[in-house]
């Protein structure tokens, strides 16, 4: 896997650029961006896999995770701020037109990138139900208690542990000690500067951007999800629905990418694939 770096507006940014489409740079493009206190080897599982072979992926560490740089303006820690850096990464990399996969807050910071992506050939989240306003939160989450240290600046190995055990399904066979390690090297300042932000107001209506969306929105759910609530997905108009409806997958939780990444790939190829140019 290729780990390179590429400055986006001063802002020095990793990322991991898979061995797919480099002899045909006309191929399709694929942006992976991670969750909350992750970083892009979170998705090594499906850029090592016959999906990174076949696809030019690119999978970024968002500021203050991985080996990004922290965020020297620590207001960027949040939605408007990493919607800037992954539209910006996008354009650098000549992958405007790319497909955009966001787990968790990447999905989240998919939607609020959006409108400045208008090239993109379509958008896939998962473990982020997209919200309008503050008070749609606790419709669309869970209440879980671990979700709490997402939001906080300093975490115990016990804290960490936690957390991380709420993004698979119970009695998931991948272990919470796959996650300990990303979260625990993130920028403490990112998760507290996130819940701040919320707080603030300083996000888009994800709804409105999902219902207005021309390209096409796979929503993928994990059957045994902790955090994110199916009946709001469902509840949602969205338009340009991948398949119509909220495609649930078996036997996993807040990351099947990681739990499952075969199936997970197989959903991105088919995708992929119904639209391509």
């Amino acid at each position: 896997m290729n780990q390179q770096s590429v400055e986006i507006a001063g802002q020095l940014i990793a990322y991991l650029e898979s061995p797919g489409g480099r002899a045909d740079r006309d191929g399709r493009a694929v942006i992976f961006v991670h969750g909350n206190s992750s970083s892009a080897r979170t998705w090594l599982p499906v850029l090592a896999g016959s999906f990174g072979r076949r696809f030019r992926c690119l999978a970024l560490d968002l500021p203050g995770h991985g080996q990004s740089e922290p965020a020297r303006d620590k207001a960027d820690y949040s939605l408007p701020g990493y919607a800037a850096v992954l539209a910006g990464f996008a354009r650098a990399l000549g992958a405007a037109d790319a497909i955009v996969v966001g787990w968790s807050l990447g999905g989240h910071i998919a939607l609020e990138a959006a409108p400045a992506l208008p090239g993109a050939a379509g958008f896939v989240i998962f473990g982020a139900p997209p919200v309008g306003s503050a008070a749609q939160l606790a419709e669309a989450f869970l209440p879980n208690p671990a979700m709490n240290a997402g939001f906080t600046a300093s975490l115990t190995d016990a804290e960490a542990t936690s957390f991380a055990a709420s993004f698979t399904a119970p009695g998931s066979a991948l272990p919470a000690s796959e996650f300990v390690p990303d979260i625990l090297a993130t920028d403490g300042a990112a998760r507290a500067g996130l819940l701040a932000s919320i707080g603030e107001g300083r996000f888009a209506d994800e709804v409105a951007i999902a219902a207005g969306l021309r390209q096409p929105l796979a929503i993928l759910h994990g059957s045994g999800e902790q955090l994110v609530s199916l009946d709001y997905l469902r509840k949602l108009t969205i338009p340009a629905l991948w398949r119509g409806e909220i495609q649930v997958i078996p036997g996993v939780g807040h990351a099947p990418h990681r739990e499952s990444p075969e199936r997970f790939a197989a959903l991105l190829t088919d995708f992929s694939g119904d639209h391509d140019r």
